[in-house]
């Protein structure tokens, strides 16, 4: 979530910063103010009435000193007057004792407005994107998105393209109706070689990654509670697009957990609540993972084939750092992930996409879309995102510098890739004239065969 300190000091920055979205999110930095300046004031008149009642405190405590003084010549004072002075303090002594229930009244109120303030203030923020870095090109649509770099040249056929659904019926790749039968519409049963062909790329993009790119794999849960799903800015904005999980029969339970929409959301809140040390990072990890994902209202989730499906894997890199390397480290994700696709030799194009469509969480992402010559356009199979402190502040996790000082590390992620649109890509990329598919050699040792034929 966004500092709630910066959008106190430079609102029209944040103004700003949210209106080049598009979205209207702008509207709510005035609410968001109004709602902590409620609290800060009550909490401020807390303050001044705690100490004002510290202060009859103590003139309580001074004036029941005198009546020991008075009572200590004896019991009833000997002299009228000082009976009379001892009741006359007894009677102011209670009257501040009024005084200072008054005021633990009143304090105990201010508390709560203020604390419900808080929250109110605190869920509203929650509901707020992320500031778009000040290098993303502002737009109105995916279409004002930058072609920042484009790798090698669309294939070219002596005989017409084949699409994926063709070739994995041939192939027995993927089995559509049978997938159907079993779960609906947007789903996928990988048969023969496709299931073998599946498996080769997870193992080959976590072999990539571990091995030569550095990351350290994790193998996470699959069921997450919502307080994972709200930490990497996925609740509470897209509630109504995930899986939510009832054990058995019992109502109450609908809505602990939820299906995994990407490995991001149980690998980013490994370290949550968490103070680290400065020389634990950069962290940098990668999980392949089942991803599940509702879609809700999404129009085309039925239709036949692997572009939307509701259950697909992916293999996601998570890194932790510094911000002062933050952007450093996001080039280099851009780059290894498009190692994968350079590798298994398929032409990309890498976007840069601008402030529209950024995702909730994201300052900047870069999106890497690959050529299926059966689908005649680009597929995004890799979005690569800094969120800077965004999501640590919203699963409060923090670094410890050399000096002392608790900071919020940049949290990245990006798709190391995804399937299965890689899937796509790779079959309908490197389909021969005789209706087989040749196999990439990175993915041959995996496979042991150079070709998957009819």
């Amino acid at each position: 979530m966004l500092d709630i300190k910066l959008v106190r000091e430079k609102p029209d920055f944040v103004r700003q910063r949210l209106g080049t979205r598009g979205a209207g999110d702008a509207a709510r930095v005035d609410e968001l103010l109004r709602l902590d300046e409620q609290r800060r004031k009550w909490l401020s008149e807390v303050e001044s009435l705690k100490a004002q009642r510290n202060r009859v405190s103590k003139e309580i405590g001074v004036l029941m000193g005198q009546v020991g003084k008075l009572k200590a010549a004896g019991d009833p004072p000997p002299t009228a007057p000082d009976a009379v002075r001892a009741d006359l303090i007894l009677r102011i002594v209670e009257a501040k004792k009024s005084e200072t229930r008054a005021i633990g009244e009143r304090i105990a109120e201010l508390d709560k407005r203020a604390g419900e303030a808080e929250t109110e203030r605190d869920q509203l923020i929650l509901r707020v994107p992320n500031l778009p870095h000040e290098s993303v090109a502002v737009g109105a649509s995916a279409e004002d998105n930058l072609v920042a770099r484009v790798h090698g040249e669309k294939p070219a056929f002596d005989f017409t393209p084949k699409t994926h659904l063709e070739l994995c019926e041939t192939l027995k790749l993927v089995d559509f109706a049978r997938a159907a039968k079993l779960s609906g519409s947007g789903f996928l049963l990988y048969t023969n070689w496709g299931a073998k062909l599946e498996r080769a790329l997870i193992q080959f993009l976590l072999e990539l990654h571990t091995r030569e790119h550095g990351y350290t794999e994790v193998s996470p849960p699959f069921l997450v509670g919502p307080h994972c799903l709200e930490g990497v800015g996925q609740f509470p904005k897209f509630v109504d697009q995930y899986y939510a999980v009832r054990e058995g029969l019992d109502d109450a339970t609908l809505g602990r957990l939820y299906l995994i929409p990407t490995a991001e959301t149980p690998v980013a809140n490994i370290h949550r609540e968490e103070i680290l040390k400065e020389s634990q990072l950069p962290i940098r990890y990668c999980a392949y993972t089942p991803c599940f994902r509702g879609e809700a209202g999404a129009a085309g989730v039925g239709t036949r084939g692997m572009i939307r499906v509701h259950q697909f894997d992916k293999v996601e890199l998570i890194k932790i750092v510094p911000p002062e390397t933050g952007y450093a480290e996001l080039e280099q994700m851009v780059a290894h992930a498009e190692r994968v696709l350079q590798l298994l030799g398929l032409h990309y194009r890498v976007m840069l996409l601008c402030t529209a469509d950024l995702g909730f969480a994201s300052a900047k992402t870069y999106d890497l879309e690959v050529w299926a010559p059966g689908q005649g356009g680009y597929l995004e199979v890799s979005s690569c995102s800094n969120c800077e402190d965004f999501q640590a502040r919203r699963m409060n996790l923090r670094f410890k510098t050399g000096v002392g000082e608790n900071r919020f590390p940049h949290i990245l992620n990006g798709s190391g890739t995804a399937l299965a649109r890689l899937f796509v890509a790779l079959v309908e990329t490197h389909q021969q004239a005789d209706g087989s598919v040749r196999v990439p050699e990175p993915l041959q040792p995996y496979l042991k065969t150079n070709c998957i034929s009819p």
